[in-house]
């Protein structure tokens, strides 16, 4: 899928179900909680002007209906995919490329003091799984895989894999393949 030629939400959309189109967009409503925080997010930031404050509102609901905590602000690339809802906490200062996965009980969040004071910038294709924390002003490259219950405070090269607490780095050309699917271009 090209993503020039593709909204936001509808690459969101694709992400979850692996095509677009109307009927692919209310069965994400339906059966797909994660695109229901997004949706709203995206649409509080960027939507109609007069309707902004309503879809905060919206966002505010989803957001403690399926114990996701950020910030309409945040800066999220296309195709954002949350696996699972519960206990995701997210930094309204991240910033989040494309075709990122978030897996239930993730945090990314700010280190408040040293050389790391700060928030992540995370590239594309990154896969964070469960209960992984993700800290301090460092960067994830892109194609990077966090495996679940990984500490991360430090800078963590593309194409690795971060396992672990304290975590350690595996470089691997593969490290997303089948953990993230229907990706767009």
């Amino acid at each position: 899928m090209n993503k020039e030629n593709v909204s936001d939400v509808m690459s969101d959309v694709y992400r979850y179900m692996g095509d677009v189109g109307v009927i692919n967009l209310l069965k994400c409503f339906v059966v797909c909680h994660g695109f229901r925080v997004t949706y709203f997010m995206r649409l509080a930031s960027n939507g109609p002007r007069a309707l902004r404050l309503f879809y905060r509102w919206i966002f505010t609901h989803y957001m403690c209906k399926f114990g996701v905590q950020t910030h309409w602000g945040l800066k999220v690339g296309k195709g954002f995919y949350i696996g699972h809802f519960g206990s995701i906490i997210i930094n309204s200062s991240a910033i989040i490329g494309d075709n990122c996965n978030v897996n239930q009980g993730v945090t990314i969040g700010a280190e408040n003091r040293g050389e790391r004071k700060g928030v992540p910038i995370i590239g594309n294709k990154v896969w964070i799984g469960a209960n992984s924390v993700v800290v301090g002003k460092i960067v994830i490259g892109n194609n990077v895989l966090i495996a679940p219950l990984s500490y991360v405070n430090f800078d963590v090269p593309s194409n690795s894999i971060v396992i672990g607490n304290p975590a350690k780095i595996i470089s691997r050309d593969d490290a997303t393949i089948d953990y993230i699917c229907n990706c767009v271009d």
